[in-house]
């Protein structure tokens, strides 16, 4: 327990000294603290150097406001547990001392006090909010300037984020999962694990896989057309979808490889060059959404088709279904 619970952080004065009890750690080179902090102490205690506040000497992003407020917020409706630690470099002005047998860390209450080497919107958030609760702190002490930027980095360039498909997937377990988001896993599963899906071997649901379709790429291209689909259930969503991507593959597979559609760009110009494609078939098959009415409308749009236009499609999906719809127009016939 910090020694210094009995103290009102938030009338404690400059001048006052602050303990906590502390754990030795040694990594490499480096030996650094851990503890606990009342988020208050933190939000008075700790500071950022960015590079545009300090051109020369700094090395940390700006703040966003917009992100602290978030994250005060998620600590306000008592949803709040942030349990990574911030990682904190002692300054001048702390006047770290080690006390207690090594086991007790000492240091003034003073702004300034710890430069913000990791953590710095989480602390920002902690000053933003109305309630207050402890946090694990890591505390390096005596570091220079190159130290404490080389932390930086290290902190910065070895953590990898967790892949935005898997929080897509694992959401549904966490019972935070919109109803779009709902209904998007439940199409992507379909195509998936459906033995007639027409994309069956081309999706990648964990992780991100060369030319294959994660969540991510899926959702950003399906979900503009979920309103289109409004009244119909998951599986006429998916057959339908399903229908077009066959009639699709069945008009590219003669010149190119047909895993072609996988292609995140050709795969979102596919799904954006949907609404005209299925206005044409409502028109013309009075809404019979069938493979066969579908590759009716299409065929037209890959014959002829330069072969590089979809083997190097470029990065821009609504360039490419501008070109499709060109194409589509220009085989119209009435």
């Amino acid at each position: 327990m910090a020694e210094s619970e009995n103290v009102d952080a938030s009338s404690a004065s400059e001048n006052e000294r602050l303990r906590f009890s502390v754990s030795l750690v040694r990594q490499g080179r480096h030996s650094f603290y851990t503890l606990t902090m009342p988020s208050n102490v933190l939000a008075r205690t700790c500071v950022v150097s960015s590079r545009k506040e300090d051109p020369k000497h700094g090395f940390q992003r700006v703040l966003d406001e917009k992100r602290a407020l978030e994250i005060a917020n998620y600590i306000d409706t008592g949803m709040g547990t942030i349990p990574n630690s911030i990682v904190l470099s002692a300054q001048p002005a702390a006047n770290l001392k080690v006390i207690g047998r090594g086991k007790t860390l000492e240091f003034s209450d003073t702004p300034g006090a710890f430069l913000i080497l990791d953590g710095q919107h989480r602390v920002y958030g902690f000053s933003k909010a109305s309630t207050q609760l402890r946090v694990p702190v890591v505390v390096y002490n005596g570091l220079s300037r190159r130290d404490e930027s080389r932390l930086f980095i290290d902190i910065n360039t070895k953590q990898r984020p967790v892949p935005a498909q898997l929080l897509l997937d694992i959401k549904q377990l966490a019972d935070i999962e919109d109803e779009s988001e709902g209904i998007l896993r439940e199409v992507f599963d379909s195509f998936n694990s459906d033995m007639r899906s027409s994309l069956a071997g081309m999706m990648a649901p964990y992780e991100s896989a060369k030319s294959k379709i994660t969540r991510v790429t899926f959702n950003s291209a399906v979900k503009p057309l979920l309103e289109i689909f409004s009244g119909r259930d998951i599986s006429d969503i998916y057959g339908i979808l399903n229908n077009y991507l066959s009639a699709v593959r069945r008009c590219v597979g003669p010149k190119w490889d047909s895993q072609v559609v996988a292609k995140p760009v050709v795969f979102r110009a596919l799904m954006g060059l949907f609404p005209s494609i299925a206005q044409r078939v409502l028109d013309r098959f009075s809404g019979d959404y069938s493979e066969a009415n579908f590759f009716e409308i299409v065929s037209g749009i890959f014959a002829g088709m330069p072969k590089n236009k979809l083997d190097v499609p470029g990065t821009s999906w609504v360039a490419l279904r501008d070109y499709f719809e060109k194409r589509l127009r220009s085989k119209l016939t009435l």
